[in-house]
Formats: structure tokens, sequence, C-alpha cells
């Protein structure tokens, strides 16, 4: 027997499936900012910061990288209550794609800090600046700029990797999907539809740091 491909039942779960967008959402907004505020002061160190501090960053970065970010997730969530650290779903989720994101923009960010001019860091230098004010004054916007659509797509492949917090009962889309499949018994609909918004998210995503990027480097779009 065929099987019979029906799509209205959903709308029975249309509450479920919109606070899962909304929790997707709401994960990827604040991993997006933190994350990248993370990466531009890991990315600040490793370049021109403390001496002592850069093998301390370059742990952090090394250990992020090479490592599953499930195991982040569940490190986190799991392992952090056995030194009596007690964190909710949502929180221990945000902090894992914070952390995550941020290993990762790191090294993104610092490419493009090491693609500037010398003449650049000599001129702040010249202008009695210190480091962190030259960084911030001269060389992070034109960094930023060079290296801003590596960083979007890390934004919204971190996004999509948002999938595995369901594992940790955080009640975003995947989680949504997981709920009514196992209600109605049919997979293919729940996770059809499922696919589908999370396309959408990825490309609305991408439009919105295009819009960030091009307020932020007006320049770069009138080329």
């Amino acid at each position: 027997m065929a099987y019979q491909f029906d799509f209205a039942w959903l709308l029975e779960y249309y509450p479920v499936l919109l606070k899962g967008i909304r929790i997707t959402i709401q994960l990827i907004a604040i991993g997006a900012v933190a994350g990248i505020a993370l990466g531009i002061a890991c990315a600040w160190v490793r370049a021109l910061g403390p001496p002592w501090l850069r093998p301390v960053v370059a742990t952090y970065v090394e250990l992020i990288r090479n490592t599953p970010f499930l195991i982040q997730l569940f490190f986190i969530f799991f392992g952090l209550p056995s030194l009596g650290l007690q964190l909710g779903e949502l929180t221990a989720a945000n902090i894992a794609m914070i952390v995550n994101l941020g290993a990762y923009s790191c090294e993104i960010i610092r490419a493009g800090i090491q693609a500037t001019p010398k003449g650049q860091f000599e001129a702040g230098a010249s202008l009695a600046m210190t480091p962190f004010q030259t960084f911030w004054h001269v060389v992070l916007v034109p960094s930023l700029q060079r290296i801003w659509p590596a960083l979007s797509s890390q934004v919204i492949i971190v996004m999509l990797g948002s999938a595995v917090v369901s594992q940790i009962a955080a009640e975003d889309l995947t989680f949504a999907a997981n709920f009514i499949q196992s209600r109605s018994f049919r997979a293919f609909e729940a996770y059809f539809v499922t696919t589908i918004i999370y396309l959408m998210l990825a490309i609305l995503l991408r439009q919105a740091m295009a819009l960030v990027g091009s307020t932020i480097f007006p320049r770069r779009t009138a080329r």
C-alpha cells in the first residue's frame, strides 16, 4: 500500500512549531551577538594581547575547534552540575553556542587582522595609541569588512548545529519536530516541514547578516 502524504494535520501542532521556531531564533540571536563579541576579544588577545594570555586563548580555541559540539553541550549541561553548577536547558544551550561560535569566529577574525597592512599598526603607534586602542579604532572594522562573508557563514553553521540542543530537552525546532513525530507517527511530514523551516531560517539569517554588513560597512556596499 502506497504511503499517503498528509500535511493538513500539522495545523494541530502549529503552537509547538511556533514555540520551536521562537526558541531557535532566540538561541541564534544571543549566540551570534555574544559569540562574535567573544571571538573579537579572543582575536585581539591572540594578535595583539598580553603574551601571557595568548596560550590560554589558544588552548580554548583548539579545544573547541577539535571537539564535537554535542560533547561540548553535554559537558556544560551534564558535566558542570558535578561541580555544583546547575544550568537550565536553554542557559546551557546558549553557553554552548556562544563558546563554540567564539572559538571559530576568533580564528576568522584573526585572519582578517593578520591581513591588515603593517602600516595601520604603525600609524596607531605613531599616534601614541595602546595596542587595544589601535585594534579598536584602526584595525577592527577593516578586518571585519574583509571576513564578514566567512563570519556570516559560520553563524549560519552554528544556527543549523543548534538542532542538537534538543538532546538536552531544549524546546527548539528539532525538539518540536521530534515531539510531533512521536505523537503522530508521521515522520516524513514532520521532518520535511522542519527541513523547510530550517532552510528559510538560514536564508533569512544570511540576509540579516548581509544587512548588518551593509550597515556597518557602507563603503563596501557602495563599491
